[in-house]
């Protein structure tokens, strides 16, 4: 009865051991036929590779053509050239036969400069335009600026205002006053009585 019950174990190990063995078989089949052709197929193109680059290497380009100089011209001679030389000239007696001195010219005149005297105010014929009353009272007072011409007798010919004091009473009173009342001394140009213009200042200032 232990006998029985032991011989199905035997065959299932035997089973089983048969399919471990086919499956080794068909792996090594596999591993051996995938080597071989890797083997067979591998070398050849690696091979005739190195074949080609070894006669690549080993061809030397040809010379190159020798090179041929054309032979130098044949030499000719210059012509001859003839250069005459004149005679050399006489030399020049250096002693000195005649020597008449140069006078400088003499210098121009300086052209003549008038001098001109400005006119000015002859005070023993002149006496002060009168204050007018207004501008007293009012306390108006300062400083006329005028431009006079003067003429050859010394009169004032004509007379403008250049800067008034401020206040236009004393600025017509001063006018006036310049013209009625003053003489000068006339300006001369190289000492002749001629016109010329002066100008002054005229201060109103009360006392």
């Amino acid at each position: 009865m232990p006998y029985a019950a032991q011989q199905p174990s035997y065959g299932r190990f035997a089973g089983m051991g048969l399919v471990a063995l086919l499956h080794v078989a068909l792996v090594y089949a596999l591993v051996t036929g995938l080597a071989r052709r890797a083997v067979e197929v591998g070398p050849v193109p690696i091979e005739a590779k190195i074949i080609e680059e070894t006669q690549k290497e080993r061809i030397e380009p040809p010379p190159p053509p020798p090179t041929f100089q054309p032979p130098p011209p044949p030499f000719v001679p210059p012509p001859e050239v003839h250069i005459e030389v004149p005679p050399p000239a006489p030399a020049q007696s250096m002693a000195i036969t005649n020597v008449t001195p140069v006078r400088p010219p003499e210098p121009a005149p300086p052209p003549h400069q008038a001098v001109s005297v400005l006119p000015r105010i002859n005070p023993v014929a002149s006496r002060e335009p009168e204050y007018p009353p207004v501008s007293r009272r009012l306390g108006e007072q300062g400083t006329v600026i005028l431009d006079v011409l003067v003429d050859e007798n010394g009169r004032a010919a004509d007379a403008k205002l250049v800067q008034s004091c401020g206040f236009p009473r004393l600025d017509e009173a001063a006018l006036n006053g310049v013209k009625a009342n003053y003489r000068f001394t006339p300006g001369t140009v190289d000492g002749r009585p001629q016109p010329m213009r002066y100008t002054f200042k005229f201060t109103w200032k009360l006392r």
